[in-house]
């Protein structure tokens, strides 16, 4: 089954911001996008991935359609493990993360998504298996640097049945709206996207010990920096 066609969708989807929208590159920040890849097939069967998107999805988009993608057309998408580890080495000269792994990842995910149609089964089953018949989802909100509107979308998402949180703040305060929202039974979540030293990731986490954080994610710039955390 011979890949026929590579095409690449971006989805705009608005983002519901209490107060002032977050700026970047000078405009106002109201939608999020999310780059998805469609593979088609010389057999009718299509595939569909997505390549992340977020701020970096033209670079990713430009990436699949002038220097990925070509190299896709032509070969057999049933040969998943072939094709990536080809695609992998002629790639690895520009980087083995950001844009071109958005892309790679996509193609991959549009791949098993033409095999899991031609098993006519679902990809955990060709992946393996699993012993659990439902996963349970977390709410990840936005970063609003507002206690009320932290807690304003802590209880909407709680009200559309979320039993778990994810917030993206990085001060004590808003963290603490969040908990008291939620109350002490509901998983709360914290990804802060690397915003500090390890000494201040470190008397952060300490200072919110209070609220019983189920995780805190990428407490530390650069993210690669792990030396420290155990102390």
């Amino acid at each position: 089954m011979k890949i026929t066609a590579i095409e690449t969708l971006v989805v705009n989807m608005p983002m519901k911001i209490s107060g002032p929208a977050p700026m970047l590159g000078g405009k106002a920040r109201t939608s999020i996008d999310t780059l998805l890849v469609r593979i088609d097939t010389d057999e009718g069967v299509s595939g569909w991935g997505e390549a992340f998107g977020h701020r970096i999805w033209p670079a990713t988009r430009a990436a699949i359609d002038t220097l990925i993608g070509p190299q896709c057309i032509g070969r057999d998408s049933t040969a998943i493990g072939a094709l990536m580890n080809d695609l992998q080495r002629n790639l690895h000269g520009v980087g083995r993360n950001g844009p071109a792994m958005y892309a790679l990842s996509a193609i991959d995910i549009a791949l098993w998504d033409i095999a899991g149609k031609l098993a006519d089964l679902p990809l955990y089953r060709l992946l393996g298996g699993s012993p659990r018949h439902d996963l349970p989802a977390y709410a990840s909100l936005l970063r609003y640097g507002d206690a009320g509107a932290v807690a304003h979308h802590t209880e909407e998402a709680l009200s559309r049945g979320y039993r778990q949180i994810k917030v993206h703040e990085i001060e004590v305060a808003q963290i603490k709206a969040a908990r008291e929202t939620a109350g002490y039974g509901i998983p709360l979540m914290v990804d802060c996207n690397c915003p500090w030293t390890v000494e201040r990731a470190i008397d952060m986490a300490r200072q919110l010990e209070p609220y019983d954080l189920h995780w805190l994610e990428e407490p530390v710039w650069p993210p690669e920096n792990h030396s420290g955390l155990a102390e």
